[in-house]
């Protein structure tokens, strides 16, 4: 097993090295010059790798004069600077890119094919606080012993990975509780234009004949989606293709679905399950930086994070 020690200096790396492929040096060209964007992206993603909030990562930062040099930074900024280059550099279409980036050096690296062959679609659910679940439903019930489960709004994103390389190619963010129908359309979209999948897998919450009819007939990627939605019943699904699912999934690489299984355990493993934000839009951002840390440390093979293997 490797050593943890310089973990968080390769992360650091990494980071920075997607950050200056991907923005420019500074946000203005009357801006004071003292650190570049990418310095304070790959700072944020050593903040989410840590497990930090800002005003330990500035301090971790002002302490670690090695981290600094990794990066080149030879001032440490004040730790209201991380957070509003967070709002400045994780907005969507920037977050984008940078997960453009990922995807791109992954594939330099050979351990993504720009022909994905198996991609799996999920959507997961985050906490919003860090109270236990035991006391969330204790809570719920006011005194009301038929009360067992009160719904909520939560933290939710729709996530599509490669299933060889455990690579996020997609993610996008949102609130539950809702139906994941709602992400099928973006998140097959957005991997669309990193790569091209030959074939994805989702489960039942996917299930309807509009989402093989677009993907299969608009974007040319063989769906593999149980046909469970509606009551049970003797009779066929309804639609061609729910139909042709229930007579040849079995015998289909549906199996592999769980991988993105593995991929949510990973998130929430390695960077937690909690966000800190309290905002919607706060949250999405997070959910950025948790998903581009992830593929950050993929790149980067931490053998002892990463136990999933490549096969």
């Amino acid at each position: 097993m490797a050593s943890t020690s310089k973990s968080p200096r390769n992360v650091l790396l990494m980071a920075y090295q997607v950050g200056q492929g991907t923005l420019r040096p500074y946000a203005h060209r009357f801006s004071p010059k003292k650190f570049t964007q990418p310095q304070l992206f790959a700072a944020l993603v050593l903040k989410e790798f840590l497990r930090l909030d800002y005003r330990k990562l500035a301090a971790l930062l002002a302490d670690t004069a090695d981290l600094r040099a990794v990066i080149g930074l030879e001032q440490v900024p004040h730790f209201t600077t991380f957070q509003k280059a967070s709002r400045r550099l994780l907005r969507c279409d920037r977050a984008q890119r940078l997960l453009d980036k990922t995807i791109r050096v992954a594939v330099k690296q050979r351990r993504l094919s720009r022909r994905v062959k198996l991609a799996a679609l999920d959507g997961t659910g985050l906490e919003s606080h860090h109270a236990s679940h035991y006391y969330v439903h204790r809570r719920a019930r006011n005194g009301k012993t038929w009360q067992d489960i009160t719904y909520r709004c939560f933290p939710k994103a729709g996530i599509l990975c490669d299933c060889r390389s455990h690579l996020i190619l997609a993610v996008v963010p949102g609130r539950g509780p809702q139906s994941d129908l709602r992400h099928f359309r973006a998140a097959l979209d957005q991997a669309r234009r990193r790569v091209r999948i030959a074939t994805l897998t989702a489960d039942a919450g996917y299930d309807s004949e509009g989402s093989h009819a677009y993907a299969r007939g608009q974007c040319g990627v063989r769906t593999l989606i149980p046909p469970r939605i509606g009551r049970p019943t003797e009779k066929p699904p309804s639609g061609y293709w729910r139909r042709q699912m229930a007579a040849h999934l079995g015998h289909s690489r549906y199996g592999q679905r769980w991988q993105v299984e593995t991929v949510n355990s990973m998130l929430k493993r390695l960077l937690g399950a909690a966000l800190r934000a309290r905002r919607y839009w706060t949250q999405h951002r997070e959910i950025f930086l948790r998903t581009l840390t992830l593929n950050i440390m993929i790149l980067w093979w931490i053998k002892v994070f990463y136990r999933a293997g490549h096969h």
